[in-house]
């Protein structure tokens, strides 16, 4: 059975920090691309950034330079440190695992940026 278990998300002030966690289990992790997507209210899921199997990294231009993905094999666990958050940062985050043709998503976490 897999799964995709976020954690990390929460409230947080406008230019605060949060990182959120993505423990996977029932997969061979290190073989698959890992993303994390957020949802706002009343938009389409985005991605906001993949690493790969070898640990390329790829982010939306809107959280360049803020969002850093990141991969720990040994702990099956993408991890999405994000600086410098915005109010329309707000969303839920959603972890998903991909290797062709496998694809799963997590069930998400909310990340609120609010004063």
């Amino acid at each position: 059975q897999v799964q995709l278990v976020e954690s990390g998300g929460g409230l947080v002030q406008p230019g605060g920090s949060l990182r959120l966690s993505c423990a996977a289990s029932g997969i061979t992790f290190s073989i698959y691309t890992m993303g994390w997507y957020r949802q706002a209210p009343g938009k389409q899921r985005e991605l906001v950034a993949v690493i790969t199997s070898g640990g390329r990294t790829n982010s939306a231009d809107s959280v360049k330079g803020r969002f850093t993905i990141s991969r720990d094999n040994a702990k099956n666990t993408v991890y999405l440190q994000m600086n410098s958050l915005k109010p329309e940062d707000t969303a839920v985050y959603y972890c998903n695992a991909n290797h062709y043709p496998m694809d799963y998503w997590g069930k998400g976490t909310l990340v609120t940026v609010s004063s």
